[in-house]
């Protein structure tokens, strides 16, 4: 295969992070001008600044009224740990895991709290468990969407109304592209880090009233750190979930999130950014169909993700090539994107099998994904004839 010409147009924003995800179109640091710099987290300005950020979270997320929401340290990792400190240890656990964040929630049960009678369901990268069977008189533990694999769960049909245990999601790259049944999840967690475009550090935890039931009728067998506190004496601790922190937060991250919500309403709310998120995979998808040298990583159309939309080699893209170069050739690709400034962070992750990985969240505008596919192409066709001589 010859080299090709470059593409004559080139992406008008090049950043194609699965995280920290690019700012939406329009962002400035004009938008941070009011953060509370230099401000206590705890004075009454900057505890109605976040209280106002939750309103805005419960508004746009489509968050049932009796679900409490909370800042909490450590993003989407500190939010999920959070939940599974508090919350387990009463019953059996099922861990279901298909992608490197939910294997490490694996290692959290069975080797850091080592429950008892802990199983951990896994599967390869592009597929799912059996969900049908697993048993929900278990606490049951699950990303939702695998940012690293790009599979998710097709719906929340297969989690029982009358479930004995709690449902704790990860729905870090989920929340804000795709319906989360929350009357099927007891506590839903994510980062702003992901498709709402937000600075690092800062999760989200969502506690359904049975989470709420369960951490003020449980005590954990093991010492839970000050950072996952959520009960004292017994009690919820409420403050978390009416504009309080447990530490310190940084309140330009704060008013940069209000920015995204603000502009995610005007958008026209979770409808649109779902559908925004379907529209920009699906550039991506019929480009797939399209091309014979890259196939989804995904085999099943049904559990694709429409965030994370993670690919490799095809059997045809490895013709004629060694093991070893058909590993290099994705990573040769990926620099000459970046050198040529049309592509970055569109590698896969360090755990994932070696290919490309396009974020197709909402901050992301589908003609730049447009744009980028010829680029990926020529990459393919230079960094193919560069190995081959």
């Amino acid at each position: 295969m010859t080299t090709i010409e470059k593409p004559a147009t080139r992406p008008e924003n090049p950043r194609f992070s699965p995280g920290p995800t690019t700012k939406f179109k329009g962002w400035s640091f004009d938008l941070l001008n009011n953060a509370l710099l230099g401000r206590s987290h705890r004075s009454k300005e900057a505890v109605a600044r976040m209280q106002h950020l939750l309103d805005l979270t419960r508004e746009v997320l489509q968050v049932p009224d009796d679900h409490l929401i909370g800042i909490v340290p450590g993003s989407d990792t500190g939010a999920v740990e959070m939940a599974m400190w508090n919350l387990l240890g009463s019953r059996p656990v099922e861990v279901l895991a298909w992608e490197s964040f939910g294997k490490m929630w694996v290692t959290d049960v069975l080797e850091q709290l080592k429950v008892e009678q802990a199983e951990a369901r896994v599967a390869d990268f592009g597929e799912l468990p059996d969900l049908a069977s697993v048993d929900f008189s278990h606490d049951v533990v699950f990303t939702w969407n695998g940012t690293t694999s790009g599979a998710r769960v097709p719906n929340g049909d297969w989690i029982p109304d009358d479930r004995q245990g709690v449902t704790i999601c990860d729905a870090t790259s989920a929340a804000f592209a795709q319906e989360l049944p929350f009357d099927k999840l007891d506590v839903v967690t994510y980062s702003w880090q992901k498709v709402m475009g937000g600075e690092a550090q800062h999760g989200i935890i969502i506690l359904s009233p049975r989470a709420v039931e369960k951490l003020e009728s449980f005590t954990p067998p093991w010492p839970v750190p000050k950072l996952f506190r959520l009960t004292k004496d017994g009690k919820l601790i409420k403050g978390i979930f009416e504009g309080q922190t447990i530490n310190t937060v940084s309140m330009m991250a704060i008013e940069d999130h209000i920015a995204a919500l603000n502009w995610a309403k005007e958008l026209g709310g979770l409808d649109a950014l779902i559908a925004k998120a379907n529209d920009n995979a699906q550039t991506v998808w019929d480009w797939e169909a399209r091309t014979d040298w890259v196939e989804n990583l995904v085999a099943d159309a049904a559990i694709r993700s429409n965030t994370s939309v993670c690919m490799r080699l095809s059997d045809k893209g490895k013709e004629g090539l060694t093991e070893e170069q058909a590993t290099e050739l994705p990573k040769r690709m990926l620099a000459l994107l970046a050198e040529e400034g049309v592509g970055y962070d569109l590698s896969a992750y360090r755990t994932a099998p070696p290919g490309f990985r396009i974020w197709c969240g909402g901050t992301v505008e589908k003609s730049d994904i447009a744009a980028l596919l010829p680029w990926l192409d020529w990459a393919y066709a230079t960094a193919r004839a560069e190995m081959l001589g």
